[in-house]
Formats: C-alpha cells, sequence, structure tokens
C-alpha cells in the first residue's frame, strides 16, 4: 500500500458519534492529516470544532480559505461551503449548488482530493440517508484511492453506505465500533 497523505471522512445523519469515536483514538503523533465533510445543520455550526478538539488531542481546525493542509490536524469543513483542495495542497471554499442536496458535499470534496492526492488518498464514507458520496468514491477508485465504508449493518442510517456498496468497489467494509482501531491501525502499520 501507497504511504497515506491525507484521509477524508464523509459522514451525514448518525455519523457523529462515529467521527468522535475515531478521533478520541487518535494520538497527537497520528501523521496524516484527516478532512471532515459533514452533513450539518445549524445546531453544530459553531460547536463541532470545539466538541472535535475535546475528543482528541490533535490540532482541530474549521477550513479557512488558501489555508495550506498540515500533517496531523483535523480540518473541519465549514457549514454551507464546498471545500476543494488545490494543486498546491491548500483549500479553497466554493458557494456554488447543492450537490446531492448537500452544501458540503461529501462528492465534491472526494474528486478534488484525489485529483491531488490520487492513490495516497483514504476515504471513509459513513452513515448518511442520501447517495452523497458515491460518484466521489467511484472517482477515487479510478486514481488509485482506498476506499472504506461503515458496515451498513452498524450505522444508524445505512442508506449513505449501503448505496456506495452497491455501487463501488470498496476496499474494506468495517463496524462502526471498528473503525477508530482500523483507521490507526492502516496508518501506524500499513503493512499488516
Amino acid at each position: 500500500m501507497k504511504p497515506v497523505k491525507l484521509i477524508v471522512i464523509g459522514g451525514s445523519a448518525g455519523s457523529l458519534h462515529v467521527i468522535l469515536g475515531i478521533l478520541s483514538m487518535i494520538s497527537p503523533e497520528f501523521p496524516v492529516p484527516i478532512l471532515v465533510v459533514l452533513h450539518r445543520n445549524g445546531v453544530f455550526e459553531s460547536s463541532l470544532e470545539e466538541l472535535f478538539a475535546m475528543r482528541t488531542q490533535m490540532p482541530v481546525k474549521e477550513v479557512e480559505e488558501k489555508e495550506s493542509i498540515t500533517p496531523g490536524t483535523i480540518y473541519v469543513c465549514p457549514a454551507d461551503y464546498h471545500v476543494l483542495i488545490e494543486d498546491d495542497q491548500s483549500f479553497s471554499l466554493d458557494y456554488s449548488e447543492r450537490v446531492n442536496f448537500s452544501r458540503p458535499s461529501i462528492d465534491v470534496t472526494f474528486r478534488s482530493a484525489s485529483d491531488v492526492y490520487g492513490d495516497g488518498l483514504v476515504c471513509l464514507l459513513l452513515s448518511g440517508g442520501n447517495a452523497d458520496g458515491v460518484e466521489g468514491l467511484l472517482y477515487v477508485k479510478e486514481n488509485g484511492g482506498l476506499v472504506i465504508i461503515q458496515d451498513p449493518a452498524t450505522a444508524d442510517v445505512p442508506y449513505m453506505p449501503q448505496h456506495a456498496i452497491n455501487q463501488v468497489k470498496v476496499d474494506f467494509i468495517v463496524p462502526g465500533e471498528e473503525l477508530p482501531g482500523f483507521l490507526y491501525g492502516l496508518i501506524t502499520h500499513p503493512s499488516a
């Protein structure tokens, strides 16, 4: 397996507790940046960054325009913006139309990250109630990236991960409760 350069986690309804579980397992020495694309509503707009920061010792930041991606940092997509990644590995915010009824769109970020990171990209799709993420994952696979899906049987809202499994040749299907350890092991012991 190629060295992982970026992990993008996409989730919607029912995914927050899985994301918090992943963040709580990651040590401060974790070398890979993580970008979280979460379908959000107004309830979490101001507190999501704080909530994540309480669960991890890694730095947590909301994505800012033209900000360079730094290893060992967790980035949170801001509400109501698509997040793109530029060739120089910096972020770009976009306010174009919603994709799959969502902004930020998981598809948009998966595709953009794949263009820049290719086979160094790991994408994880979690619980959710629409098809966002599937088109992006197909593109990630074409570019040699690794695709991990939460086992729909363990998802609060299984539609999104199940739809991805039906459409994409995924690399791993992992129960939600096992994802923190799995993801950590993938980075710290890539040949295991």
